[in-house]
């Protein structure tokens, strides 16, 4: 006599069931999971720069500058930075980005279709002590569900970056 193994056709029928309970619950948290995440990583890439190009103006006793850029080789005239960014070193005083100057750091254009915004322009400049004083803005970190799960640093004009203050995407 041969046994026979296997699963019963009711078997099957509950067992995919309780999967499909609990993809259905599942999915929608993995994806606000993702998009929290995506918004953490950014800001804190963002100041991770921030804090770079601070210590790097002390040590070097030089202008950093961190602006927006479209081509990862200039800072860009519309200011939008969401298409990326780059830190680099303005060893002229231009401020602006010249052939020759060192690039510190670049980061490419936001994922997930997030936007940046700052109320300061631009370009953050720090200067030879770590001080940015021709800054006192707002970063506004955003994604599609907007300003309730935004995140949001504030610059002061001595350079230091701390997390909240925005208000609007």
């Amino acid at each position: 006599m041969k046994i026979q193994s296997g699963f019963t056709l009711l078997e099957m029928v509950v067992t995919t069931a309780i999967i499909g309970i609990v993809m259905a619950f599942a999915v929608p948290a993995l994806d606000t999971f993702i998009k929290n995440d995506r918004l953490t990583t950014q800001i804190n890439t963002l100041v991770g720069h921030l804090a770079y190009a601070r210590s790097e103006a002390v040590l070097r006793h030089q202008p950093i500058i961190l602006c927006a850029s479209d081509s990862m080789t200039t800072c860009s005239a519309s200011g939008n930075w969401a298409n990326g960014w780059i830190l680099f070193v303005d060893a002229d005083n231009s401020s602006s980005f010249n052939a020759g100057e060192d690039i510190l750091r670049v980061r490419q254009a936001l994922s997930g279709s997030n936007t940046l915004t700052s109320s300061t322009g631009g370009m953050i400049i720090y200067d030879q002590r770590g001080f940015s004083p021709n800054t006192n803005g707002v970063f506004s970190l955003c994604d599609d569900r907007g300003a309730t799960e935004m995140k949001s640093l504030t610059i002061s004009k001595t350079g230091r970056v701390r997390q909240g203050g925005g208000t609007t995407c």
